[in-house]
């Protein structure tokens, strides 16, 4: 017997220290990440973009580039808070389901049944219920929006929760319930007022003290804190003008659109809020939410007639590129758009906030990704020192800049700018001296990549099919 635990030790202690030896370093990876995003802010002309990767219980990374205030150079931090905008939406779902999970409400009850101010026409009377489901899965037929031109700048008239509901007697259903996949941020304002109804407290307290207390988020709000507007709050800047600039927007409050668009919060909180999710999934013990709960919604609940959209309750679900399936929200409110996207399988969440509007925050949770997705293990040392081949090359006028860095013993070379940064990353071996070879995908080697110095040992160019790239200063 003690043959056997003796054993069963050392096969545990074997196993542990295995996958520590085999876990993957991504200094390298984060290093080109920091790269590649200071590129883009530039030759994408964003203000600032803050963002963050979690695996599991442990941040991986976190970062920002430019500025949350132009205006006045206030340089963009992971702490800079940001309009979450349609992410709100993922907080009004957990609190929907706290209430499920308490026996408070069902989610085929009918709307009209929680909300006395319900009066929105039913256009189709063949038409099924309208429920709570069908509110978190945007299948409920509902407009898109409240009887309100809240998108509208300069000043982006949001109404109160009274106007919203004054409002619906003059709006009707654009289809039957259950029918098409219609977003719906009255849907999801809805559901926020049946909280209030159903739980007896104010929105935003309900929301303060069963979600954001619990999970230590002292940053994400119901509103945007006008007092740190233009430093821990950034400007949000317009989508790009023809000459390439952005002009400042307004602040705004969402008001009674709240629990649809109205949350503020930074890529620190949200990837807390993501540690929370994957935490959950993986234990039997309720925290907020049953484990189980939150499970569910997270499964597919609607797929629209096309096949394309997919939807569980509250939470965006698809199929990844790496054919995992991912959750999250995206959000867009007048001058910024976040995202927050969750790998389930591999247990690792992004989020990315860019104050500024006609952006594309999901690029950069795949370019982050995809070089993420080339880190090898475990990592090898190269016998000659890399670094100072490290740098930013001019391949001008056919490129606009070549990064090279260090790569697992290798050197890497990046194209800026680069919608797809995986695809953009050419591998190189070290043959002898100041010559390193291609690494081909089918890892035979291909051209030679020649390093060339000045009289005092200094890189100036790299020379590839005989021609030279200059190495530049930065």
């Amino acid at each position: 017997m003690q043959n056997y635990y003796f054993t069963l030790l050392l096969f545990f202690t074997f196993g542990v220290a295995n996958a520590q030896e085999n876990k993957k370093d991504y200094t390298e990876a984060f290093q080109l990440v920091e790269v590649w995003l200071d590129a883009q802010k530039d030759f994408d002309q964003l203000p600032g973009l803050t963002a963050i990767v979690v695996e599991d219980q442990e941040v991986l990374w976190s970062g920002a580039v430019g500025l949350a205030n132009v205006e006045e150079d206030i340089e963009a931090k992971a702490s800079t808070i940001c309009s979450i905008c349609s992410i709100s939406k993922l907080f009004t779902s957990v609190a929907i389901m706290k209430l499920y999970d308490e026996g408070k409400l069902r989610l085929d009850d009918l709307v009209s049944d929680l909300l006395p101010a319900y009066q929105l026409e039913q256009k189709f009377p063949e038409s099924g219920p309208i429920t709570v489901r069908t509110l978190l899965t945007h299948s409920s037929g509902l407009p898109r929006e409240a009887a309100y031109p809240y998108w509208t700048g300069p000043d982006f008239p949001f109404p109160t929760k009274e106007q919203v509901d004054s409002g619906l007697k003059n709006q009707e259903t654009l289809y039957p319930a259950s029918t098409y996949f219609q977003y719906s941020n009255l849907g999801l304002t809805l559901l926020g007022e049946i909280v209030e109804a159903v739980s007896g407290m104010a929105y935003d307290d309900y929301v303060q003290q069963n979600i954001l207390e619990p999970l230590g988020l002292t940053d994400t709000r119901t509103e945007l804190p006008e007092q740190l507007y233009g430093n821990e709050l950034a400007y949000g800047y317009t989508s790009r003008l023809r000459d390439g600039s952005r002009e400042k927007v307004n602040f705004f409050q969402a008001k009674g659109i709240k629990p649809a668009a109205g949350f503020s919060s930074n890529v620190l909180d949200l990837g807390k809020f993501a540690s929370w999710q994957l935490r959950l999934r993986d234990t039997t013990t309720m925290e907020i939410l049953k484990p189980s709960t939150l499970k569910y919604m997270q499964n597919v609940h609607w797929t629209d007639p096309n096949w394309e959209t997919t939807w569980g309750l509250g939470f965006v679900v698809y199929k990844g590129a790496n054919g995992n399936t991912w959750v999250g929200h995206g959000g867009s409110c007048p001058g910024y758009q976040t995202t927050l996207q969750i790998d389930l399988k591999n247990k690792r969440a992004f989020s990315v906030m860019i104050n500024a509007s006609g952006t594309s925050p999901t690029k950069y949770v795949r370019g982050i990704n995809g070089i993420m997705s080339k880190t090898e293990s475990p990592k090898k040392e190269s016998t000659k020192d890399l670094q100072e081949y490290v740098g930013y090359y001019s391949p001008q006028p056919w490129w606009s800049e070549t990064y090279i860095s260090t790569w697992n013993g290798k050197l890497v070379e990046l194209d800026l700018p680069s919608d797809n940064p995986a695809e953009s990353m050419t591998f190189y071996k070290h043959i002898e001296g100041d010559t390193f070879r291609r690494i081909r995908d089918d890892n035979e080697l291909g051209e030679a990549l020649i390093f060339e110095r000045d009289k005092d040992g200094k890189i100036t160019h790299f020379n590839r099919h005989g021609n030279l790239t200059k190495k530049m200063e930065k």
